[in-house]
């Protein structure tokens, strides 16, 4: 299972607020968590996502093409991977679970 931090940058908007491109991104992500294919966070800088890597690629193309959906004519989407493959439960959850019972000692 990978993690993908992502940020869909939509540019040339009317105004500076960018909040409904990333609310109609949510709202593909429930759509795919929903399906039970993915889990993910929003944070107020990126976004979260968690899932098989060759789907999260997926996952990563609509939501890049969200906003060209919209009338934006440039978007730059920027795209960090987590991809651990020598432990076998790599979640956002157990990977916070871990930093909090270090802290714990």
């Amino acid at each position: 299972m990978a993690i993908i931090d992502i940020t869909v940058i939509p540019i040339g908007t009317v105004t500076p607020s960018v909040s409904s491109y990333v609310a109609n991104i949510q709202k593909i992500l429930a759509k795919w968590a929903a399906e039970g294919e993915i889990t993910y966070e929003l944070t107020p800088m990126s976004t979260l996502i968690e899932g098989e890597l060759a789907l999260l690629f997926e996952v990563v193309k609509e939501i890049h093409e969200s906003p060209f959906n919209e009338g934006i004519e440039r978007v730059a989407t920027n795209i960090r991977i987590d991809d651990r493959r020598d432990h076998n439960d790599h979640s956002m959850q157990n990977k916070m679970a871990s930093v909090q019972h270090r802290m714990e000692q």
